[in-house]
């Protein structure tokens, strides 16, 4: 398998270095540059077909089309029962309560540190002070 694709591409490369060598505008001008016609040799003519003789036979006509088609066999309807109704979904949840958490288990959580919002300023990256305002 990789064989095969290995020298599809290697044939590819070959024609598209073949190709790009050949310059088709030197021929072109070469072509166009000519003042005679080439001369090509003649070709034979063709040969002739004698004529045939022509049935004497008549065929005989085709069959008409009928204007009414057959009808398929067509069985008696039967009526089917309706279907079972499907069961009703309540729209609205029931309310839900949770027992209030004792105040002592509470106690027992860590403190999550607040992170600042505020960017601490680089003297180096800040802007010079202002000569105009205060």
């Amino acid at each position: 398998m990789a064989f095969r694709n290995s020298f599809f591409l290697v044939f590819f490369f070959a024609a598209f270095a073949i190709l790009s060598n050949i310059n088709g505008g030197l021929a072109a001008r070469q072509l166009l540059q000519t003042t005679t016609p080439p001369n090509f040799p003649k070709l034979p003519p063709l040969p002739i077909i004698p004529n045939f003789l022509k049935p004497t036979t008549t065929l005989p006509p085709l069959p008409s089309i009928p204007t009414t088609l057959p009808q398929p066999y067509q069985l008696p309807k039967s009526t089917l029962p309706s279907l079972p109704s499907l069961p009703s979904i309540p729209t609205t949840l029931p309310k839900l309560s949770l027992p209030p958490l004792p105040t002592t288990s509470l106690s027992n959580i860590p403190s999550i540190p607040t992170i600042p919002t505020t960017i601490p300023s680089i003297p180096f990256l800040s802007p010079p002070p202002s000569k105009t305002s205060p």
